[in-house]
């Protein structure tokens, strides 16, 4: 069976000028980054054309530890679109240097269904994940250097909030001490480092609508107390726009093509399970402006990704789905039905049975938003049309849509089933208005509260300490009305992954929470979820190498 990186080196790729070209975008307004891929200014989003797009939300149920194929099936999905008559694209995040080297080998899809080209996107890209690692740090410098010429001053900073981040999975950088040395090499403290995709900096440049609304935020961010108990922010050091102008390039949307020549926005990289999971603001809206279907993917299974999506991004954006597309495999709803992992590739009526109710929690959730749902199977060459069929007929029972998707073996044909459906489930219908988990005027503990009960199942949260003394800093800070942003493990229901299936009246912990006040969202971090992934016992970065000036393991 050929690899990914195999198949990506067949195709003959299109001059991004011409991909652009096609979507009507003038060949000179791009910014070139060789001859496949460019940036696209944002100055050519039109608000009056995104009205007329429709915006297909691709998310999951509950995730195996080796994925569920969630972004090959946006990406076929945006074949079998453009298969049948429809002008489409598909919105996607960027790949991280931490899950391509530890776990996953990468995260441009997968067999016939990928962004190419797929060894530029998964490693270094156009530099937007090291623009955001060097304006987070650059941060962390300039607020140290403050610290060191006015340690004196008689009411200095006392409490750091903000930490480094690498992009990087590294859990021995969790926890460091800063300083050491001697007097000449700054004040010693406690302080640790975040991976890239958990820093704030990635949240705003995905939520941030333009320049001016960028150099907004950054001027907000919190970075610490002084001993009167008085808040910090980048705006108090006066080094907001030399921030933005670090960010200023990596604003820009970036336009690449799929393994069938068809346009792919990818575009920030937030994780799902300790950030708010979406690709940028900007890059969905440029698709929609150019589009009569954008097909977009929110990380991890629906009770992250998608909950995030509808009540984080769509909130603050104004943008909605018209359809909500949950990707299933038999492997997930085995493991979910208490099937042994090893076992979740052979034939197993009863498991798979039991593994629906994860999926039908998911499908509750969706239409709790006021979302139309459509199954999407993922099929695998070892799936059998027994379990298909009884997939589909449950699907049936639920009164929700059901597709089989086979895009990773057969690229757009493999995904015209899923494309017709959609159209069919879309057509002629009007959004309708969304239902968000909370009001912005709830409590802070109102709307963790209802993100645990009534996405997660939760019998009651139960909030730390340090959690509870944060509040009323935030309220002070204006972040009364701001959305929250749960991190959790992302193969559970609940705080705990090894609770499988659809997990019910757990108690739920917040250990912490955290005010992105840039972002304007509250992070509340619960169980053992650490911002700072570490590596696996066998990383994937044993099979990446370098042979004959061509690189080979990324898959």
């Amino acid at each position: 069976m050929k690899s990914d990186i195999d198949i990506a080196h067949e195709i003959e790729l299109d001059r991004i000028k011409n991909v652009a070209h096609k979507l009507g975008i003038n060949r000179e307004s791009i910014i070139s980054y060789g001859p496949y891929i460019a940036k696209i200014p944002i100055s050519l989003i039109n608000k009056k054309k995104i009205r007329k797009s429709k915006l297909i939300l691709v998310t999951a149920i509950t995730p195996t530890k080796a994925g569920i194929g969630k972004t090959t099936v946006s990406i076929g999905l945006s074949l079998g679109l453009n298969k049948i008559g429809k002008v489409a694209a598909v919105a996607l995040r960027e790949p991280s240097l931490g899950p391509c080297f530890g776990m996953k080998g990468g995260a441009a899809g997968g067999g016939y269904a990928q962004v190419l080209p797929m060894e530029n996107i998964n490693l270094h890209f156009t530099g937007d994940f090291h623009a955001i690692t060097s304006a987070n740090n650059m941060i962390s410098a300039l607020l140290d250097n403050y610290m060191y010429h006015h340690q004196d001053q008689a009411d200095g900073i006392k409490q750091v909030l903000w930490k480094r981040v690498l992009d990087v999975n590294d859990r021995s950088l969790r926890n460091v001490v800063t300083g050491l040395g001697g007097l000449t090499n700054g004040i010693p403290a406690e302080t640790g480092f975040d991976i890239t995709p958990a820093s704030e900096i990635m949240a705003i440049l995905c939520l941030a609508e333009n320049e001016d609304d960028l150099k907004r935020r950054l001027e907000k961010i919190l970075l610490g107390y002084t001993f009167s108990g008085k808040p910090v922010t980048v705006k108090d050091l006066g080094i907001a726009g030399s921030i933005a102008v670090l960010l200023k390039d990596a604003m820009h949307p970036n336009l690449v093509q799929t393994t069938e020549h068809t346009p792919a926005f990818v575009h920030g990289g937030p994780f799902a399970n300790i950030a708010h999971g979406c690709n940028s603001v900007v890059a969905t809206k440029m698709a929609m402006n150019f589009c009569e279907y954008v097909v977009t993917e929110a990380g991890f299974g629906a009770d992250l990704g998608a909950e995030k999506f509808i009540n984080i991004k769509c909130r603050k954006a104004g943008i909605q789905p018209v359809l909500s597309v949950l990707v299933v495999t038999t492997q997930a709803l085995k493991m979910h039905g208490g099937v042994p992992v090893k076992d979740i590739k052979l034939p197993n009526r009863e498991g798979l049975q039991k593994g629906f109710e994860n999926m039908d929690k998911h499908i509750q959730n969706l239409q709790s938003f006021g979302q139309q749902v459509l199954v999407s199977f993922n099929k695998y060459d070892f799936d059998t049309e027994e379990e298909i069929e009884l997939l589909g007929n449950h699907c049936k029972e639920m009164n929700v849509g059901f597709a089989v998707n086979d895009a990773f073996a057969k690229g757009g044909e493999g995904a015209v089933e899923l494309a017709q459906k959609v159209v069919e489930m879309t057509s002629g219908k009007s959004d309708k208005t969304l239902h968000f988990t909370y009001k912005d005027t709830d409590t802070i503990q109102r709307k963790v509260e209802k993100i645990a009960m009534k996405i997660y199942g939760a019998r009651r949260v139960i909030f730390s300490e340090k959690a509870l003394k944060m509040i009323p800093k935030i309220l002070e800070m204006g972040g009364a009305e701001y959305p929250v942003c749960i991190a959790k493990t992302q193969y559970s229901f609940s705080d705990d992954e090894r609770l499988y299936g659809a997990a019910k009246d757990f108690d739920f912990h917040v250990n912490e929470l955290v005010l992105n006040n840039g972002a304007e969202f509250i992070v509340a971090i619960a169980g053992s979820i650490m911002r700072m992934p570490g590596l696996p016992k066998e990383p994937q970065a044993a099979n990446i190498d370098l042979v004959n000036g061509e690189i080979v393991g990324l898959s």
